[in-house]
């Protein structure tokens, strides 16, 4: 009898719109990119690999704009999106650390690249539970995931215990409490166009000059203004947007 009632519940399931798939597609080329990134690091294409996971950020950029787009964000997409970015953002990078720096401390460096992944699962977690309106809580697993593969990029040759350290201050910093700027809520409305522009100069000089060390300078940037309590989300807003914002906050 049971069998018969599960049948007619699944036959008169409707199937899943549209509006819900495309925002996953999306959300599973964040993951396939941590994948091949990992695929990658045992084949020991470690830069293409570093690359991969900032190719990761891209999808996980567009797939909540795409859901927001459609209306088709779901419970199922946020979970499948927290998946995605604790393999793209959390096991890729701690094993492409591990396999370039780490490994010669043995036991040591298994500890360290395990402690990112744990802190960015646990950040994700974090994420999921409780909802804060304004900055960040603690550093974004993206930032932290493309701030360590930088390194790589960067092709800095730096000492085995020094990249230990950046690997577990990076993780303290995600489950920490400091405020990280958030910027998804900026909108063309709102912005400031001409501190975007020098914004977005910045970036482009960076890599004019810099080269492969830019994307390391941005994310230290980046990084420094949580710990000097500088919002970049909020300096790129005009002033009577900045103004709303804080009277909608009180």
């Amino acid at each position: 009898m049971k069998f018969f009632l599960n049948r007619r519940r699944k036959i008169g399931r409707k199937p899943m719109e549209f509006k819900h798939i495309l925002p996953n597609m999306v959300t599973s080329g964040n993951l396939l990119c941590g994948l091949f990134s990992l695929i990658l690091v045992l084949h020991g294409r470690v830069v293409p690999a570093a690359w991969l996971i900032f190719f990761a950020v891209i999808f996980d950029g567009f797939d909540g704009k795409v859901a927001r787009m459609l209306g088709g964000g779901s419970q199922f997409g946020l979970e499948f999106d927290s998946l995605a970015d604790l393999v793209s953002f959390g096991v890729a990078p701690s094993i492409l650390l591990y396999q370039v720096s780490v490994r010669s401390l043995y036991i040591i460096g298994v500890v360290a690249a395990a402690f990112f992944a744990l802190c960015v699962a646990l950040r994700l977690a974090r994420f999921n539970v409780v909802h804060v309106p304004g900055p960040f809580q603690g550093l974004p697993c993206p930032a932290g995931g493309l701030f360590v593969s930088s390194f790589v990029i960067s092709g800095l040759n730096l000492p085995a215990w020094v990249m230990l350290i950046v690997l577990v201050c990076t993780g303290l910093l995600m489950i920490s409490s400091i405020p990280y700027a958030n910027m998804k809520k900026l909108t063309k409305k709102s912005a400031n166009k001409t501190k975007c522009f020098a914004l977005l100069s910045l970036f482009a000089l960076s890599f004019v000059f810099l080269k492969r060390h830019a994307p390391l300078f941005l994310f230290t940037m980046y990084i420094v203004s949580g710990l000097i309590r500088f919002d970049w989300g909020n300096w790129l807003l005009r002033p009577e947007a900045r103004d709303e914002a804080i009277e909608t906050k009180h």
